[in-house]
């Protein structure tokens, strides 16, 4: 399994600790390479060590310029083997490429694992997803929406288990048995064609959200890159802190996630996604 492979095996995985995050490059890519998706390594040099972002894309079939791109990072905090953040994204975003083999979307899905998102690279320069999607722009890639894979394996049904920023515990439920889809204003018509087509293709409960910036927790993902950068882009999330009592700890293990209704999400999001590719932007 994914997760056990790069929380268990491969373990913390950082620049601090650059052969383990070489090893987790490497598996990501050979885990592609046996799907049959040529990998794109996109290096760059952070304090005389090299890292990358790794990309694989599938063609559309008849809007191949545009592009609906799926991301989760593979580097993990200090101190923590990190499989709910984020082995569990990088696990969904294997399974999600998998799985889009067999199908053919209309537009091009194009996969990213990115390097250096946790601190103390997020939102500075060498951050992987922001060195990406400023080489996007300037490309004049026509990336319709961007979803982040941002921890996506807690889950608990007891009351009172799901924390929120101020207010929204008002509005939204007590029980941490949902997935939670993120996006700024600007991206908010593409955040709700997700959401739509994610409950016609699963029962998973849902919550949305679409919100400024500034509001704790809604840009803490590689999205952000993206939302400089003036595209559409959402995450998708267990909530990270609001939930998970093991956020950035070395407490954040391979057993303590929930793989039955990790399955569920990840099927409920391929057909959304393969949803959301096909028909004309």
């Amino acid at each position: 399994m994914h997760v056990y492979t790069l929380a268990d095996q491969i373990g913390e995985r950082n620049l601090m600790l650059p052969e383990a995050l070489h090893a987790a490059e490497r598996y990501i890519a050979r885990q592609w390479e046996a799907q049959g998706y040529p990998v794109n390594r996109l290096a760059y040099t952070v304090k005389g060590i090299e890292c990358a972002n790794l990309e694989a894309e599938w063609h559309g079939t008849r809007y191949p310029l545009d592009i609906v791109l799926i991301g989760a990072h593979y580097d993990t905090v200090f101190g923590s083997p990190g499989a709910d953040d984020n082995a569990s994204g990088v696990a969904a975003l294997l399974e999600l490429s998998r799985l889009f083999m067999s199908s053919e979307p209309e537009k091009t899905v194009r996969f990213v694992a990115f390097v250096n998102e946790e601190a103390p690279f997020f939102a500075g320069r060498h951050m992987g997803s922001l060195i990406y999607a400023k080489a996007a722009k300037e490309r004049g890639d026509r990336i319709r929406f961007m979803v982040s894979l941002e921890m996506l394996g807690c889950y608990y049904d007891t009351p009172n288990s799901q924390r929120y920023p101020v207010l929204l515990k008002y509005v939204y439920p007590d029980r941490a048995n949902f997935i939670a889809f993120v996006s700024n204003r600007h991206s908010r018509s593409s955040l709700l064609r997700l959401v739509r087509a994610f409950r016609r293709n699963s029962e998973f409960p849902i919550e949305h959200l679409a919100a400024p910036f500034f509001v704790p927790g809604v840009a803490l993902s590689d999205h952000f890159s993206f939302w400089r950068q003036g595209y559409s882009a959402i995450m998708v999330t267990d909530t990270a802190f609001y939930r998970n009592p093991w956020y950035h700890t070395a407490g954040d293990r391979p057993d303590r996630l929930h793989y039955e209704s990790f399955a569920a999400v990840v099927q409920g999001l391929y057909l959304a996604l393969l949803d959301c590719a096909n028909g004309a932007s």
